[in-house]
This record gives structure tokens, C-alpha cells and sequence, in this order.
């Protein structure tokens, strides 16, 4: 069972997850000559304050 892991800036609507998800998932099957049913994502939000660049946090770089 695949497990694609997503690390994302806060921010996206739940729409967006929804689409994302579907997007990859048929993308991996495709791929990968897989089962869309055996593919989990799994997202995590990270605040501005928690993500650096470069040695800058996003949430300076951002403003």
C-alpha cells in the first residue's frame, strides 16, 4: 500500500485537499500500474512560522 506524503504551507481548502488527493492518486496509479483503493495521502499543514527558506521563515519572507 503506497503512502504519499504531502508537506504544504497552511492554507488550502478542504476542496483543494479533496482534488489534490484525487489528482495523485490517479497519477500513481497510472504510473505505477497501480490500485487507486491502495493509495493513501496523508497531509500536513505547516504554519508560515514553522518553514524556513533559505534562513528565512516564510512567514518574513511573505510579507
Amino acid at each position: 500500500m503506497p503512502i504519499i506524503r504531502i508537506e504544504m504551507l497552511e492554507g488550502r481548502s478542504e476542496a483543494q485537499k479533496r482534488a489534490c488527493a484525487e489528482a495523485v492518486t490517479r497519477a500513481w496509479a497510472e504510473t505505477c500500474n497501480g490500485r487507486p483503493e491502495a493509495v493513501q495521502v496523508i497531509f500536513t499543514d505547516v504554519a508560515k512560522t514553522d518553514w524556513a527558506t533559505g534562513g528565512r521563515l516564510m512567514s518574513d519572507a511573505l510579507k
